[in-house]
């Protein structure tokens, strides 16, 4: 058997030892978010491999192996093989625009998946083996839809790739690249070379990648690290004024809820990837961190600033941006640098152009500066403040009503608007 499968042999415990490190990793460092399509692919990868040299040794022992015995063998492995290259376009969906929810997209993505292996099952009996100038090979209906059916998932992996491509993370971005590029030639090359036997490759090159480069259990720990060294910085910016952090907890709760709501809706899909989502809600608790650059008698002043001192206290905007870009240009992560600098520069742009600091106006305002603009008003109105008392909750959402295509996007004044029950409720919570 090891005559014929040991590149099989090879990739799976490459494969096997992955997931050990991975699980092992992910107790060790106490990691409980799930990370399911992954985990499915290694699985499925395991399986797919090891029925690939179960294969790749009874196409070549037709005479010992009863055909009923090896047709079952191969009935498995074009399944798990569809189920594999499935779960790699599902993988990539996932960390580029998330996993869809509608049950009509749900059934149009998996729709060649469920055919084909519908496909596999009825025409296996009509499978055939041919003898190669290396090895036996297997042919037939169920092969063939099995290559179109990797053609259009493959298809659909590139397009994701090219219309995400501005908002992906720098390492995901070449992660990706690289394994649609080695799957597509591994695969290119096995349809022109079918006694070539090299499909396990396919699930090697994407596991690793996706395991070095995303899925370590040990970047997770280190995000949750990152993101609790921020919110800690901003918390102690905003305890300058009086407050103790909660302005910033509620202003990225409603960040993070109302980009995942226009994600939902169709709206900006383009720009609101899962990276972009990820980035602008650790970039949420920055959008003030100008203010440490503004005196105290302003910042804390109990009644209303002058036009001088409201001149001055403006300058945060800016500010913010230049502490973002000297703190964080050394980190790596220029997308995340991006954002914040966006979110806090241009925060208090508005729709109609006379806000600040440049006076941008509609869509020259970043998308990630017209959600925070939404979210910051909004708490900014309905919380204590040290010169004012909290607003009526009717009156705060009025504000945002009537800025809508004035101060604020429309769009995403509205999208606010429609979640007024859900917002009512973590107002009065706190």
């Amino acid at each position: 058997m090891i005559e014929y499968s040991k590149l099989q042999i090879g990739c799976m415990l490459i494969v096997i030892y992955i997931a050990f490190i991975y699980f092992r990793e992910r107790y060790a460092y106490k990691v409980k978010k799930k990370e399911i399509v992954f985990e499915l692919l290694l699985f499925t990868g395991i399986f797919s491999i090891a029925f690939d040299g179960i294969t790749a040794y009874t196409v070549n022992h037709l005479n010992n192996v009863p055909m009923l015995l090896n047709d079952i063998f191969h009935a498995c492995f074009l399944c798990s093989l569809d189920a594999i290259v499935f779960l790699i376009f599902l993988y990539i969906l996932d960390i580029t625009r998330g996993l869809p929810k509608k049950r009509r997209t749900k059934i149009l993505v998996s729709l060649p998946f469920i055919v084909n292996m519908a496909t596999v099952v009825i025409f296996i009996p009509q499978i055939t083996y041919r003898q190669g100038n290396i090895t036996n090979y297997s042919m037939g209906i169920p092969v063939y839809t099995c290559y179109i059916m990797v053609a259009v998932y493959m298809f659909g992996s590139a397009m994701l790739l090219v219309f995400g491509r501005k908002n992906m993370g720098h390492n995901k971005l070449i992660t990706i690249t690289t394994c649609i590029v080695a799957a597509l030639a591994v695969t290119v090359y096995q349809m022109i070379h079918p006694q070539a036997l090299l499909t396990s490759l396919v699930s090697v090159f994407v596991i690793i990648g996706a395991y070095l480069n995303m899925e370590n259990p040990l970047f997770q720990k280190l995000s949750a690290y990152n993101k609790e060294m921020v919110m800690g910085f901003a918390t102690l910016v905003e305890n300058r004024d009086g407050n103790t952090g909660g302005h910033i907890r509620r202003t990225t709760t409603y960040v993070e809820m109302l980009a995942k709501e226009l994600k939902d809706r169709g709206l900006y899909k383009d720009e609101l990837t899962e990276d972009y989502i990820k980035n602008l809600v650790m970039a949420a608790p920055m959008h003030d961190v100008g203010k440490i650059a503004i005196p105290d008698a302003i910042l804390q002043k109990p009644g209303k600033l002058t036009a001088e001192e409201f001149d001055v206290m403006k300058t945060h905007a800016a500010k913010g941006g230049e502490i973002i870009k000297e703190t964080f240009k050394s980190m790596g992560d220029d997308e995340y640098e991006k954002i914040a600098y966006q979110v806090a520069r241009f925060h208090h742009e508005k729709w109609n152009g006379k806000g600040y600091p440049d006076g941008l106006s509609r869509k020259e305002i970043p998308l990630c500066a017209r959600i925070m603009a939404v979210a910051d008003v909004f708490d900014a109105v309905s919380a204590k403040r040290c010169y004012r008392d909290a607003m009526p909750l009717e009156q705060c959402f009025s504000i945002i009503e009537d800025g809508s295509g004035q101060d604020f996007d429309p769009y995403i004044a509205d999208v606010f608007l429609d979640m007024k029950e859900i917002i009512t409720k973590i107002v009065e919570s706190n």
